[in-house]
């Protein structure tokens, strides 16, 4: 269980007040009381995300201001007290329980919450991996909120997990392909998974795409400019350079070997050809690492999906991304019952439990 203590905020289904902003610095370890110290796996860090006020916008969302939750107010005793299982529905990777901690804790800090599993953990459908007990109204009010963000989380951790499992030796990356607001969420997920981490932005990382290529002139313009203002600038960042043919590499590769340069990574985009039998024809891509040979770190991106990333990762590539893994995602199915017994039964004959 991750240990949470929080001071009291109005509760969510009575009020639309609460506009308190906590953000999260780059070096800041605690967010709504809850220590990541004590968390299976950190989120990213992040100079400006504000995560407590992304779990008080999708609360809002739902109280809809002062009218709250019309349905608990009249339908549930405002004292009454339950107990409440999260009950998975599928097979996958779990993620997101610290993050639906929070949820709870933010909208009543009397709650008490447990779990026998931890984000990152392997769940099997029908097993019941926590539970969540104190005033009914306030845990039917967290419900929803709580249970968007893990199965979101959960989809994309278990997706990870399979393309990391498969790329290996090459590691898994995401891109900037996520859900609006939801950047920092699905990145954790991303680690959660056993992935690892693209730039969270356009602030922490020097990406030369295709664009600032044709813009700059040139790929070699675009490396220049790039060296310049970093030097300019007093900037120590990573640098990546997207590649497209095997001229571009070459060309790559002649700047570095006249000039001084604060490039680290060359991508190597859309390198992957499909075959016509579902198959995919890497040779060119592994022509491009061996180019290469270890000068730099690679990354392999474009064609990626879960049939063909082993074959990718075979090529001797560093890094292998993919927007799917946070752009197509398919939640995980989760619950959160009261009544279990019922809700196992009904799952057993819908052949979801």
């Amino acid at each position: 269980m991750f240990s949470i203590s929080s001071t009291v905020l109005p509760r969510w289904c009575t009020t639309s007040s609460c506009r308190h902003i906590v953000r999260m610095a780059a070096a800041h370890t605690t967010i709504a009381g809850l220590s990541f110290e004590a968390v299976a796996i950190k989120p990213p860090s992040h100079p400006t995300y504000d995560l407590k006020g992304i779990i008080k916008l999708a609360l809002a969302e739902d109280a809809g201001g002062r009218a709250g939750d019309v349905t608990c107010m009249a339908t549930i005793p405002f004292d009454m007290e339950v107990e409440a299982h999260f009950l998975a529905k599928e097979d996958g990777i779990i993620a997101g329980i610290a993050l639906a901690e929070m949820v709870f804790l933010e909208v009543d800090p009397s709650l008490k919450v447990e779990w026998s599993r931890k984000d990152g953990d392997y769940v099997q459908k029908g097993l019941q991996f926590g539970k969540v007990y104190g005033r009914a109204h306030s845990i039917v009010v967290a419900e929803r909120i709580a249970l968007n963000f893990m199965q979101r989380m959960s989809g994309i951790a278990t997706l990870t997990k399979a393309m990391a499992d498969a790329a290996h030796p090459a590691y898994i990356l995401e891109t900037r392909k996520t859900a609006p607001g939801l950047r920092l969420v699905d990145k954790w997920a991303v680690l959660i998974g056993g992935g690892r981490n693209h730039r969270l932005g356009l602030f922490d990382m020097v990406l030369i795409k295709d664009n600032h290529i044709s813009i700059a002139g040139g790929i070699r313009n675009a490396l220049r400019s790039v060296d310049e203002y970093l030097e300019q600038e007093n900037l120590q960042m990573e640098v990546e350079v997207e590649t497209r043919t095997h001229e571009e590499v070459k060309e790559v590769l002649q700047y570095a070997s006249q000039t001084k340069t604060s490039l680290t990574r060359i991508m190597l985009d859309n390198m992957v050809a499909p075959l016509p039998n579902g198959d995919v024809d890497v040779s060119m891509l592994k022509e491009a690492v061996e180019l290469i040979n270890g000068k730099f770190e690679t990354e392999a991106s474009g064609n990626v999906t879960l049939e063909t990333v082993h074959k990718i990762g075979q090529t001797g590539v560093t890094y292998i991304s993919s927007g799917a893994l946070t752009h197509s995602v398919k939640a995980l199915d989760i619950s959160l019952k009261i009544d279990t017994e019922l809700a196992l039964e009904v799952g057993r004959r819908t052949k979801r439990a």
